[in-house]
């Protein structure tokens, strides 16, 4: 079994050794996420479930009070920890040990390592030199929680644009729209979609098969960024005028560029006003539960 921790006395790795530290918890598919909730979701005297691993997560009484409701809180706990700060495969690891879950570590660590792997190997993009047809690529499996065998895909409120320098913002998003009596569930890329395939095919599949709307986080990084300007013009195209209101933009700090012409006709919420982000999440939990 491969080992989770890195000692400093131990010797180097060899060629072929898994550094899980360096994977971020996306690369969790459907399947392992799944076995983790059968192991960790049932109650039990003799070892530690899922409420032992949401503590030595730091998750205060509160909020594991709250994952109760949830009829898979192991999973809404792994959603909810991969978007904090020093989560990591090996970190998920390294705290099953810690609670002496080993017989977890015993059956899943190799189908994490082939998780790892597969993440190291997959393209950015989908060759299709080698036939004359178009490939079209599997989309039953792009999310996280997608099931591989084929079930209901994973759908959302809304499919959030944004640029990774907003990251924090878009984490504050998730806070108080999805943990909070709003409940709604966002798709956020970094965190939702499993690696592979082209990107702006599996954007293009969310926003419009999976996702009711679209937020735009708009800022300066916005508006030079060709995938958030692919993005909008895709979610505008299929709701000619924004009849139905189905992309919102959102400003969350002072930007210094032209505001895009094309956004001009739909309705800004505006966190950065102070008369009104007092109200401001509220306002924008509303828009995003409209049938």
């Amino acid at each position: 079994m491969a080992s989770c921790e890195k000692k400093d006395d131990e010797p180097a790795e060899s060629p072929g050794t898994i550094d899980f530290f360096s994977f971020p918890l996306i690369v969790l598919n459907f399947a392992v996420r799944k076995k983790l909730a059968l192991f960790l979701n049932p109650s039990s005297v003799v070892a530690a479930d899922w409420t032992g691993l949401a503590e030595e997560m730091g998750f205060d009484y509160l909020e594991i009070k709250n994952y109760e409701r949830f009829d898979n809180p192991t999973g809404k706990l792994l959603e909810d920890w991969q978007v904090k700060e020093g989560s990591s495969v090996g970190r998920l690891l390294e705290l099953l040990r810690k609670i002496e879950r080993d017989d977890i570590l015993e059956d899943l660590t190799p189908a994490i390592e082939g998780n790892c792997r597969q993440h190291l190997n997959k393209p950015l993009q989908v060759p299709s030199v080698d036939s004359s047809e178009p490939k079209i690529p599997d989309l039953s499996g792009i999310t996280t929680r997608d099931d591989p065998k084929g079930g209901a895909p994973e759908l959302f409120d809304a499919f959030i644009c944004y640029c990774q320098a907003d990251i924090e913002f878009v984490l504050e998003m998730i806070k108080q729209l999805e943990q909070s009596e709003s409940k709604l569930k966002l798709c956020v890329f970094d965190r939702d979609v499993l690696p592979g395939s082209c990107v702006w095919t599996i954007t293009s599949e969310l926003i419009e098969k999976r996702c009711k709307r679209m937020v735009a986080v708009i800022s300066d990084d916005y508006l030079v960024s060709d995938a958030c300007d692919f993005q909008t013009k895709f979610a505008l195209s299929l709701s000619p005028g924004a009849r139905d209101k189905r992309l919102i933009p959102v400003k969350y700090k002072h930007i210094k560029r032209k505001f895009p012409s094309i956004l001009r006709h739909i309705t800004l919420c505006d966190y950065t006003n102070p008369s009104t982000k007092a109200w401001f999440w509220k306002r924008l939990a509303k828009a995003l539960s409209q049938p």
